[in-house]
């Protein structure tokens, strides 16, 4: 219900009469692109608020310039129209406001990977409100015990170099030097703290479909994945993959003469060029121009259940999403904090190459980069208190991964014992020093990369004035809604989620959309999450490992098809690997796969579609792939399944039905 006021007279509207009324107020109005300011900026199909009191008094829609000023807040308030910069309530001046419906939100809202926001993404429901039968969620590894007493990289002293025209272009884009913070609104539909991906799609597509937001970011907005994280570790490793494929060129009859070297301030600069080219997609500007959030630079801090602080302005909100994310988890290994060590967030400053690199931590981060630095032409030590790699992986693919690193040169020191970090002056070189039971070994390195796990960026919110219940290891606690435990806040990405991947942080966002703004009851459990690492081979899982299946009694069967064996990887000289594919035992129910592969990440979308939308393995082999593909492993181990169907009794029927036709 809104509420229309007529010479003091406040008449109760229902949505049919606020629709008459919309109609009639917008048929008197002068409604057009403008032009305004220097230099002069077009607002498209906007009127102005002194025009409109002028019209409403004329046509006798309102009875003087009070109850027109009346009347047009009461439209803006049930949000029929705004101001076009959510600015200003309706006033009797010169001021531009524009009508919703006028508004394509299909363009003005997108998410950062520019895909265009829509309805279907957060109304329709992203999981079933029922209880999945089983959760297709893996065990993951716990984070680590004693996270708690690891320090946390400081964000405040966050260092983006050199300061080149392209890392000057990433700064003026994620964080403006003069940006001066907008007057609050009186109140927020949302205020989101954090603008990595989480924040970014939660504020977007909040926005794009009528929510009055607030955006909050002490950094660089995109987060890690944009400035330290996917964006320039992708761009790194796409430069190491050219190098060795010219180094083994020979194998496929390509003569390189001469010698091959990388030039590695090259590879740097192209990274930073190509960093500042996705940075507007995640920019200042474009939420603030294009999808309409207030953007707030600075430390948001909770005051109470319903307001933050930031920068001595409060924000007031019905509902708030926290998307801080986290940051590396730096061990108390003796002597690591007086040394010279390299993070996620300043190994891309480099602009030299170590001759010699140390990586301490054996997941995904350290062994991508351990893998590129080896390719690039340093000599790379990995050192992890694990005997496996990926710890989190299949056991063989892991073991698939790791002997191609080998060949490489990365060398392993698995099961370490760290015993301390020794330098001098805090300057390099580093020596890790290892205890043994023939006693200690020695490693100098000229650089060394902490890759030990990140850490929630949960200190200095003020969540217990919220009533957030959280602890730092594990980071906010939220229920399978994604509800902390105050209500009318949301938690979303690696501050929450043990899931730590870009593209779930995206989908939590959704979640959060739906579940805080629109009364939906999406479930966490039921997302079905795959996820790639990006070595060579990269390893892409989707659903419960063959230890997840034993570990909850379910009968399986498992079919696996060695890339070995396929024509096409055969051909392309990319034969290590296998696609591995678990069903349920006595049906072709899909439980889970890992795909080890060159080209993992993108295969393994195949399978999470199928598994998605409920579609068997056998039903699989049907599925008509394009000849030779790597993807053939899959339609492969569908024929594989098929095949086993037939016992020995229905082959006999076969045979004899075989034998009456001949």
């Amino acid at each position: 219900m809104a509420n229309e006021t007529h010479g003091e007279v406040e008449v109760a509207l229902d949505r049919s009469s606020l629709d008459d009324l919309t109609a009639r107020v917008r048929a008197v109005l002068d409604i057009q692109d403008r032009r305004y300011g220097f230099p002069p900026r077009t607002y498209t199909k906007c009127f102005v608020g002194n025009e409109a009191v002028q019209k409403l008094v004329e046509e006798q829609i309102a009875s003087d310039e009070a109850d027109a000023v009346r009347l047009g807040n009461m439209l803006l308030n049930a949000g029929i129209f705004h101001h076009v910069q959510h600015a200003h309530p309706f006033e009797n001046a010169y001021l531009f406001y524009r009508f919703v419906s006028d508004e394509d939100h299909g363009a003005v809202a997108r998410t950062p990977d520019g895909n265009a926001v829509s309805w279907a993404d957060f109304i329709a429901p992203i999981t079933s409100d029922e209880d999945a039968v089983v959760s297709l969620q893996p065990s993951m590894p716990d984070r680590d015990p004693d996270l708690a007493q690891f320090a946390q990289d400081d964000l405040d002293h966050l260092n983006i170099s050199p300061l080149d025209t392209h890392n000057a272009k990433l700064l003026d884009l994620t964080h403006p030097k003069s940006w001066v913070n907008p007057a609050p609104k009186a109140s927020y539909n949302l205020v989101v703290i954090g603008a990595g991906t989480g924040g970014l799609v939660s504020a977007a597509g909040s926005a794009g479909l009528g929510a009055r937001v607030a955006l909050i970011e002490a950094h660089l907005l995109g987060g890690d994945c944009l400035n330290v994280g996917c964006v320039p570790s992708k761009a790194l490793l796409r430069c190491a993959k050219a190098a060795v494929a010219v180094r083994h060129a020979a194998e496929f009859g390509v003569r390189v003469d001469g010698n091959i070297s990388v030039d590695f301030g090259y590879v740097m600069e192209r990274m930073r060029r190509l960093r500042a080219s996705i940075a507007p997609n995640d920019s200042v500007k474009r939420f603030t121009e294009d999808v309409g959030v207030d953007m707030f630079m600075g430390r948001g801090r909770f005051t109470g259940k319903n307001t933050i602080e930031v920068n001595g302005d409060v924000l007031h909100f019905s509902k708030a999403v926290i998307a801080t994310g986290g940051t590396a988890a730096i061990p108390p290994i003796p002597g690591l904090a007086e040394a010279p060590y390299l993070t996620n967030a300043t190994l891309f400053n480099l602009t030299e190459l170590p001759p010699r690199l140390g990586v301490i931590g054996a997941g995904p981060i350290g062994l991508e980069m351990a893998q590129a630095f080896q390719r690039f032409g340093s000599q790379v030590t990995v050192f992890a208190r694990d005997t496996q790699i990926l710890s989190k992986e299949d056991p063989d693919a892991a073991q698939v991964v790791e002997a191609a690193l080998r060949r490489d040169g990365v060398a392993f020191e698995l099961g370490a014992n760290l015993k301390r970090i020794e330098s001098q002056n805090g300057q390099p070189p580093v020596t890790v020093v290892l205890e043994t039971d023939a006693g200690e070994r020695k490693f100098e390195v000229d650089a060394l990369l902490m890759a030990t796990g990140r850490k929630p960026a949960v200190n200095g919110l003020g969540l217990e004035a919220a009533g957030v219940e959280y602890d730092e290891r594990m980071g906010i606690h939220v229920d399978d809604r994604l509800r902390t435990s105050n209500p009318d806040v949301f938690a979303v990405g690696d501050v929450a989620c043990k899931y730590q991947f870009t593209h779930m942080a995206d989908f939590m966002a959704r979640m959060v959309i739906r579940n805080a703004l629109f009364f939906g009851r999406d479930k966490f459990s039921n997302f079905l999450i795959p996820w790639a690492t990006y070595t060579e081979p990269e390893i892409a899982h989707v659903g419960l490992y063959e230890r997840d299946l034993q570990a909850r009694d379910i009968a399986y069967n498992t079919f696996t098809r060695e890339f070995a064996d396929v024509d096409r990887t055969l051909v392309d000289g990319e034969t290590d690997g296998f696609v591995k594919i678990h069903v349920k035992k006595g049906s072709d129910e899909i439980l889970g796969a890992t795909i080890v592969s060159s080209h993992a990440g993108d295969m393994i979308s195949e399978i999470t579609v199928a598994m998605q939308s409920g579609m068997g393995l056998g039903k699989l082999a049907s599925v008509i792939h394009p000849y030779p593909t790597a993807a053939e492993a899959i339609r492969q181990c569908g024929d594989a399944y098929n095949r086993a169907r037939l016992t020995p009794t229905v082959r006999g029927i076969f045979d004899r039905l075989m034998s009456l036709r001949r």
